[in-house]
């Protein structure tokens, strides 16, 4: 393979060393060992990438020089809003709901319906939930109760405990095991 000459082999070594993201120095390796003239297999074996990829690397690397080896914008399913809606729907959430909006919390129903009347993004229960954690909110969960549970027997219960656990009794020191004898100096050469 070809490689143009925008750097050095020092110069790469040099960039790989200072270079702080694991895997563009890993491409950037790459580059250099193809620039020392060794073949996409041996190169692959090497950084731990196939030769596919070597070959892919280079040739970007040939394209764009050091910006060739980084990772291209874009990638990825774009989220339901941009970063000033969600900067938005934070303050939103942050606030509380309105009076007029029936809750005193916000429930993945709720926030499913701001999302809808107020940024014009229809979504699912699932997906409010998931972007209420992304954006750090928690929906308000329940206190869980046993269907058979008796009110009045709590309550007579929280009455008459006491505040604190009683202390626990003192351990009582451990003795030494006096199983065994001790060896004398030496003696160990005479059993044999």
């Amino acid at each position: 393979m070809h490689v143009e000459p925008h750097h050095t082999a020092e110069e790469l070594a040099e960039l790989i060393r200072a270079e702080a993201e694991a895997k563009r120095a890993r491409r950037l390796s790459a580059v250099r060992l193809d620039l020392m003239g060794q073949t996409a297999p041996a190169i692959a074996v090497q950084v731990l990438l196939s030769e596919r990829q070597v070959r892919t690397w280079v040739a970007r690397y040939n394209a764009d020089g050091l910006g060739g080896p980084g990772d291209l914008p874009g990638r990825g399913r774009k989220g339901p809003l941009d970063a000033e809606q969600r900067r938005r729907l934070g303050e939103r959430l942050e606030a509380g709901p309105t009076p007029d909006g029936g809750a005193c919390a916000f429930r993945g129903e709720d926030v499913r319906r701001v999302l809808e009347k107020e940024f014009g993004v229809p979504r699912g229960l699932d997906a409010a939930y998931d972007l209420m954690h992304r954006l750090g909110f928690e929906p308000p969960r329940p206190r869980p109760r046993h269907p058979q549970a008796d009110p009045a027997a709590q309550e007579a219960f929280e009455r008459n405990s006491r505040r604190s656990s009683p202390r626990s009794p003192r351990r009582t020191p451990r003795r030494r095991s006096r199983c065994g004898s001790r060896t004398r100096r030496g003696s160990a050469s005479r059993g044999r």
